[in-house]
């Protein structure tokens, strides 16, 4: 076995001892089954757009609802599986899943408070991702993509399980930023401003639902390309554009010489058929007057 993987466990079980782990952020438990409630109906209408059946639905929500911090769990290899210690956590997923899924005129028509509630879901899971990899002593770095994987993960599994490149990867509005930015608030609050972890929490949540309001109503998205001509400077710029100029010039010159090329060419074979055919047409009126003085003889 490779020595990181072998010093994993023993890396829990010292951490464990240690006691770090009590510090970790309690989160109510009516709001942590809530969250997962809104994550699995999120699962489930994915389900139902696609036509799949009860089966599909139930396995979609369980990715959405609980995939995130699944990964997030195997990825760390320390403390406890969340899906596993919590006993109401799976149930809760099944259960709102087959509500949701029998009785699709709940949340038919609701797409803006699903909306408000899932982004409230994302902000949630990022601070509480983050706040499980920083009570285990990762660095920063690896809280914030804890918190990130711990977000929008289920969403990312879900899209791999229906054939599709994950919305995270796709250009649209912030989503997956708004889940960086919620961890990355809250392993700031805790660590270097010593903030309370509850008040951390709640911040982070409402910043992560911030920059999602703020990305839809400016319309503002994630890039997909990057253009750093405007950067060049100027002079640099007016070279390159000139040398362009020129090459498209040249090129330009190139073209039409082909083309009067290919012009004159035409020409000259259209009159070659004419002639042609005028010779063959001359051929055959002499061919008709030399019998036509046959038979006059």
């Amino acid at each position: 076995m490779h020595p990181v993987f072998a010093a994993a466990p023993a890396a829990a079980v010292a951490v464990a001892q240690s006691g770090v782990a009590s510090q970790q952020a309690a989160v109510p438990l009516g709001i942590e089954m809530f969250v997962v409630v809104v994550s699995s109906v999120t699962g489930v209408l994915s389900a139902r757009q696609h036509k799949l059946d009860f089966v599909g639905a139930l396995w979609l929500a369980v990715l959405v609802g609980l995939g995130g911090g699944l990964l997030r769990d195997i990825i760390l290899q320390v403390g406890d599986v969340y899906i596993l210690n919590q006993p109401l956590a799976l149930p809760t997923s099944l259960i709102a899943a087959t509500i949701t899924f029998v009785f699709p005129m709940i949340v038919e028509r609701q797409d803006r408070i699903i909306d408000i509630l899932d982004i409230f879901a994302v902000g949630l899971y990022s601070a509480v991702g983050a706040d499980k990899a920083m009570v285990y002593g990762f660095e920063p770095t690896v809280c914030v993509m804890m918190g990130f994987f711990t977000a929008v993960g289920g969403g990312l599994l879900r899209d791999i399980c229906l054939a599709q490149t994950p919305s995270i990867f796709k250009r649209g509005n912030f989503y997956a930023i708004a889940a960086i930015a919620g961890s990355t608030a809250y392993i700031f609050l805790v660590q270097g401003c010593s903030v309370n972890n509850i008040a951390a929490l709640t911040f982070s949540t409402a910043l992560t639902m911030f920059v999602r309001w703020l990305s839809l109503h400016y319309n503002i998205q994630s890039p997909t390309e990057v253009d750093l001509t405007r950067v060049v400077p100027r002079r640099h710029r007016t070279a390159d554009v000139a040398g362009a100029r020129r090459e498209v010039t040249a090129r330009s010159a190139d073209a039409l010489a082909d083309r009067r090329e290919r012009t004159l060419a035409d020409i000259q074979e259209r009159r070659e058929q004419e002639r042609r055919k005028e010779a063959l047409s001359r051929l055959k009126r002499m061919r008709r007057k030399r019998g036509q003085r046959k038979l006059d003889m």
